[in-house]
């Protein structure tokens, strides 16, 4: 008969374990670290027949789940990964009527039945997993960076319009070191063109220079 184990992984605790058949829970919560004398004993307690009926359902956490995966298969079971927006959304639903603290290794265990077309069959790391590793870092990196520049354009606007015009809205360092030193146009008046010239001129290594101090002390004045 066929048997699902849910894997709710950990980084730096120990994971928990749920087997269910057929959606109903057989036992739950099972904790064990990625030791192969953990792993082999819950090997045994599986107690299985043949491997093949046996399905592992993980949930992708960070790298921890890429060894259990690869244990599992080598011993003959099925592995699929779940993704972590179908799973928190079952887990919500579930925490609101379960009164247990094992609800995630629970849900993993129950996912297959209902929704199995939201697995997806694990078939090994792959040449390409380091790449596409690579590309949800940068896309998560463009999304942080993205927010603070949200943040900034609505603080520089807080000074005036007419400070859009020379700094811009991409922010580069220059740009940056001047909104930390110098955001406030009682100190840029007193810092005058030269000096605001040649800071210019060093944090920008030269793509900057007397037009923009120029330019930055005029709309100073002008907003003030």
């Amino acid at each position: 008969m066929a048997l699902t184990l849910g894997i709710d992984v950990a980084c730096r605790a120990a994971h928990q374990a749920t087997l269910a058949r057929e959606g109903a829970t057989v036992w739950r919560g099972r904790k064990f670290w990625t030791r192969s004398v953990d792993l082999d004993r819950l090997w045994r307690d599986l107690d299985l027949e043949d491997p093949a009926e046996l399905t592992v359902v993980l949930e992708p956490t960070r790298n921890a789940w890429i060894v259990l995966a690869q244990w599992f298969r080598r011993r003959g079971a099925r592995v699929v990964m779940v993704s972590t927006t179908q799973s928190a959304d079952l887990r919500d639903y579930l925490s609101k009527h379960t009164k247990n603290d094992r609800v995630d290794s629970e849900v993993l265990a129950r996912l297959p039945l209902f929704h199995p077309e939201g697995l997806r069959e694990f078939c090994g790391q792959g040449p390409a997993d380091p790449l596409r590793r690579l590309v949800k870092q940068r896309s998560s990196m463009v999304k942080r960076r993205t927010a603070v520049l949200g943040r900034l354009d609505a603080l520089v606007e807080l000074l005036g319009p007419a400070w859009h015009g020379v700094l811009g809205s991409n922010y580069g360092i220059a740009a940056l070191e001047f909104l930390a030193r110098y955001a406030d146009p009682d100190v840029v008046i007193r810092l005058g063109r030269a000096r605001l010239t040649k800071f210019l001129a060093t944090r920008s290594r030269g793509a900057w220079g007397q037009d923009h101090a120029i330019a930055l002390v005029g709309r100073v004045r002008w907003s003030v």
